[in-house]
């Protein structure tokens, strides 16, 4: 019986799709299945010079296209991304192991940076004050940085690499991405809907690999500025090596987010949205919610409801529009997480609900990398499952007396990217927003990711830079500022010396 060729992935260089040079490739697979999806080659330091090479060879010429031109380029991206924004959706499904419509809302959350780039003719506008001094104007205008790159993880294939991709080349510069070699697909799909927009070859560029293209980016002398999202550990290297390279650097790391139950809270509301934020794309978000901090009352009037919920969430195959949580990326990660959940229980948690042992007769679970919704209660604020991230559906519950011993529990973790307060309380939500040591705020919502015209603003080890994802900050990361001050003679308004009449 004839097999059908496993499709090797090629990378996106100078306008055209080209094979890496590299020898070595690695196995994409469904985490839902094992399946092999596809091969991505493991490029070389010679494929990723070539990308560089030609995003440097094509910035003069996309630097000179109008604001206004380089906008329209967006919105057909905008709309050919829309075109296949399904097939994109089962591609992160399949590749990743999400939901459909946790997938969905991901690719539409890509289109969205797209919307917000549409903008960049109002929002990368510069400032101007006439008379300055006597017939002397000043203004400030943005102007490209160069070569950007992005180096992407494997948790949003769709959404993340379009945090970066749509305001750089919005802003005139050319870009190189290294998607997860864990999910190399749906970019694939994404640079089809760029490789027919036309642009100038070399604007934008796709190098498969893994550490080698890392390091060769974070050291390249042809890339002016970097992008990373990723783990803290890995993110504290990147932005030292970049930044000692002399780059602009923005590195995304991990999390440990809380969310907050005051003895007020709506509950049935506040269960949805728990469930949502720690259990979504099986809890491998740097948003999810990995730990409910329950203040007086609120512990014994949420964990029935919240147990009898997360009992019931079921888990398959994310193509399967019934399953409400799917795999975790692959075997590996799915042993890490049950090895989390025995260190938690053998630092004394209670296992609530146990996902450890998902029934292997499930429809989807055969063979697939499945960790089922877990929620350990009784776990102390310093105990490790409750500092470190776990990246999987783990959900650790943490009682305190008040409001006051809720923020020190938050404010004690050394991540900063999000927290969530559920309460009916103006006052708490003024106090909590106020003192909290985190990025970003939900207030009776789980997950408080910003859209994108906002900033993707954590803090602490979440986050190391200066200017953050998306949002006005794009604009700042993407653009240097140059002030030019002028006075013209032939004004006809005299002279005056500048420095004189101030």
């Amino acid at each position: 019986m004839a097999t059908t060729a496993i499709r090797l992935l090629d990378n996106y260089v100078a306008g055209r799709w080209t094979p890496a040079s590299g020898e070595e490739a690695l196995d994409v697979t469904n985490p839902a299945s094992g399946d092999v999806l596809a091969r991505v080659p493991l490029s070389s330091a010679g494929d990723l010079d070539a990308a560089v090479r030609a995003a440097r060879a094509a910035l003069p010429q996309w630097r000179a296209v109008s604001a206004i031109g380089r906008a329209q380029k967006l919105f057909a991206l905008r709309e050919g991304l829309t075109e296949r924004k399904e097939e994109m959706a089962r591609s992160v499904t399949m590749e990743m192991g999400k939901t459909l419509p946790d997938a969905r809302a991901e690719v539409a959350r890509m289109i969205e940076m797209v919307e917000a780039a549409c903008a960049l003719p109002t929002t990368m506008q510069g400032r101007i004050l006439e008379d300055v001094a006597r017939n002397v104007d000043a203004e400030t205008i943005r102007q490209p940085v160069g070569v950007c790159a992005a180096i992407v993880p494997f948790n949003f294939p769709a959404m993340v690499p379009f945090w970066f991709l749509p305001f750089a080349i919005g802003c005139g510069n050319t870009f190189v991405l290294k998607p997860s070699e864990q999910v190399p697909l749906t970019q694939q799909i994404a640079f089809e809907v760029l490789d027919s927009l036309e642009l100038p070859p070399g604007v934008v560029n796709l190098v498969n690999g893994s550490r080698e293209i890392v390091e060769g980016i974070l050291d390249h002398p042809g890339i002016d500025a970097v992008s990373f999202v990723g783990s803290a550990p890995v993110a504290r290297i990147v932005y030292e090596r970049a930044a000692k390279a002399g780059k602009r650097v923005q590195a995304l790391g991990g999390a440990k987010n809380h969310m907050v139950v005051m003895p007020d809270a709506v509950i049935d509301k506040t269960v949805d949205g728990i469930l949502g934020s720690a259990f979504g794309a099986a809890g491998q978000r740097c948003m999810a919610g990995s730990v409910v901090v329950t203040v007086g009352e609120a512990h014994d009037l949420l964990l029935p409801p919240l147990r009898e919920a997360t009992e019931a969430l079921r888990v398959g195959d994310g193509l399967d529009e019934a399953s409400d949580v799917g795999p975790v990326v692959s075997e590996t990660a799915r042993e890490r997480v049950r090895e989390w959940i025995g260190r938690g229980e053998a630092e004394g948690a209670s296992v609530v609900v146990d996902g450890r042992d998902t029934d292997p007769t499930h429809p989807g679970a055969a063979g697939g990398s499945f960790v089922g919704p877990t929620i350990l209660d009784g776990v102390q604020a310093g105990m490790e499952v409750a500092q470190e991230e776990i990246f999987g559906p783990v959900l650790s519950i943490v009682h305190v007396d008040t409001l006051d011993e809720a923020i020190e529990v938050v404010n004690g973790s050394r991540f900063g990217n999000g927290t969530s307060i559920f309460t009916e309380s103006g006052a708490s939500v003024r106090r909590y927003r106020h003192e909290v040591e985190a990025g970003m705020i939900g207030v009776n919502i789980g997950v408080a990711a910003p859209v994108a015209f906002f900033p993707f603003s954590g803090w602490k080890d979440s986050f190391l830079g200066d200017l953050h994802a998306h949002g006005p900050d794009a604009v700042e990361f993407y653009t240097r500022k140059k002030t030019v001050t002028s006075r013209w003679f032939s004004s006809g308004q005299g002279s005056d010396a500048y420095f004189v009449e101030r």
